[in-house]
């Protein structure tokens, strides 16, 4: 009988997990004989940092069946239901982005265009996040829950939240979860590899033992061991357009009795932005800033300056903003940091690694000595695209009002990308639609209107005679959104205040286990 394919997994972590999971279910989905090994060394500290999701992630934990209030106790997990822009558009101005998708629930008319809501919200001088059910939440730092008079907590709606949690912990916590995946305690020292393919035959561990491997998945970080140290893959640079290229991290204990925010607070600086992500017991923070205009002393000291209070700083963190122009490279391929990093303004990562796995796994998984060329170019230039997508809207947020320091006056003048202005130029002729982000990644989730609309209202960057013109070509169309808008605003203002408290909802869900 032949050997089961052997799929190893170098660097667990969420990125390393999330690529067990999806493997393995997928590959027991189509019948495929393969077995999975995931190489990760307790002699490597895991960073223990606040990091936040989309909601994928959610997507991913029902689909596993994993059940979402032991995630919460196991991973100190929080809500995300948005983002917090501060002082982006400029000082003193603030803005959320909620995640939740309003088209969702509403049936529209025959032949109405898509987005028609939102269309309509700008034409009528209303922010597009009015009438998203997660806004009042956001404001008033609530769980999209209500507590029955049985005790027992009810959704209050159908959409999917994120989380914010301490990604060390949600290591472990997969970990914990993972049935017949080998863990090997170790670290990779190099590769052995077929002398006239290039693919890799073989890990060569630190102890000098070998792990005969048929494909190699890369989440060893900002490392990137196995597909650039060892297969020298290109690197395509954002640097440019995503101007921040350090961090310093740090905590913040949350204060005794304090409601907890339900979203994470992306705060513009003089160099850059600070992030605040909650967990259910403190705050993992940092400043992302660009070294072209500022020192780590100098960051250091503004932090401590816009806090009131002194930070312990826990790294220095230097990185590189781009993507692998190939994430896949013979029988090699790269996920999470490996394989691309953009500055964390709107949780791309992990949801990359997610989608990413999840597209491999449902269209290119099969025996090894069966993928071809064409499977690789095809998964890359895909992935590339989704990539790509990610940095021309982080990008579109610094499309500001802002010129009151350096750093933003040259952002301003010289770091937009010709896509973003692109963009831009072709939303002051139509109003932003869903067809404008084609979906290439087999229906999986991405980045389209849903949330392009709260950051383009929050920044002004959206014409409102440009969105009345298109709302009078049809004065029925028009009433039936003011009708339905006024609606879903009085309704979910009503659910907020039927909704419990972020922090007593996560105290209650600790309390069941």
């Amino acid at each position: 009988m032949e050997k089961p394919a052997h799929f190893v997994i170098v660097g667990g972590g969420t990125a390393g997990w999330i690529a067990a999971f999806v493997i393995q279910d997928e590959a027991r989905r189509k019948g495929l004989d393969i077995k999975i090994s995931v190489v990760e060394s307790s002699k490597i500290p895991t960073v223990g940092v606040g990091e936040a999701t989309t909601a994928a992630f959610r997507v991913l934990l029902k689909h596993f069946k994993i059940d979402e209030f032991e995630f919460f106790r196991k991973t100190d997990a929080s809500f995300k239901l948005g983002i917090r822009h501060q002082d982006w558009r400029r000082p003193g101005y603030t803005y959320y982005g909620p995640i939740d998708d309003p088209h969702q629930v509403i049936q529209p008319p025959a032949g109405a265009p898509s987005d028609y809501l939102n269309v309509y919200a700008v034409a009528a001088g209303r922010a597009v996040q009015e009438m998203h059910m997660f806004q009042p939440l956001l404001e008033q730092k609530k769980a999209p829950y209500a507590r029955k008079a049985d005790g027992s907590l009810i959704a209050l709606g159908p959409f999917h939240h994120a989380y914010h949690f301490d990604q060390a912990l949600v290591g472990k916590f997969f970990a914990s979860k993972s049935k017949g995946v080998d863990i090997i305690d170790a670290t990779v020292a190099g590769v052995e590899r077929d002398g006239e393919s290039g693919a890799i035959t073989a890990l060569v561990l630190d102890d000098g033992k070998t792990i005969e491997t048929d494909f190699v998945i890369d989440a060893t970080g900002f490392r990137k061991q196995i597909i650039v140290k060892e297969l020298n893959a290109p690197w395509k640079s954002y640097a440019h357009e995503l101007p921040v290229n350090r961090a310093l991290p740090f905590w913040l204990e949350k204060k005794p009795g304090e409601e907890l925010a339900n979203y994470t607070l992306a705060w513009a600086q003089s160099s850059g932005w600070m992030w605040q992500i909650p967990t259910r017991t403190r705050y993992g923070c940092g400043y992302v800033y660009s070294d072209e205009f500022s020192t780590p002393e100098q960051a250091k000291a503004e932090v401590e300056r816009v806090l009131g209070r002194e930070i312990e700083a826990r790294s220095d963190i230097r990185f590189q903003i781009g993507r692998l122009e190939n994430a896949w490279i013979g029988n090699c391929i790269a996920v999470g940091l490996s394989s691309s990093f953009l500055e964390p303004l709107e949780s791309t990562s992990i949801h990359g690694t997610i989608v990413q796995m999840m597209l491999f796994s449902q269209h290119y998984l099969k025996d090894p000595k069966a993928m071809t060329d064409e499977d690789r170019a095809d998964y890359n230039q895909r992935v590339g695209r989704q990539v790509d997508d990610f940095r021309t809207f982080v990008n579109t947020h610094y499309v500001t009002e802002r010129d009151d320091t350096p750093f933003w006056r040259e952002v301003r003048a010289n770091r937009i990308h010709p896509e973003t202005k692109e963009r831009l130029a072709h939303w002051k002729r139509q109003m932003p639609r869903h067809e404008n982000f084609p979906n290439y990644l087999g229906g999986l989730p991405h980045i389209e209107t849903q949330l392009h609309y709260p950051v383009l209202s929050g920044l002004g960057l959206l014409d409102q005679s440009l969105a009345r013109a298109e709302m009078d070509r049809d004065p029925k169309l028009k009433r039936f959104a003011q009708e339905t808008f006024n609606s879903l605003v009085k309704e979910y203002k009503a659910a907020a205040d039927q909704a419990l408290g972020h922090a007593e909802f996560l105290q209650l869900v600790q309390e069941m286990g």
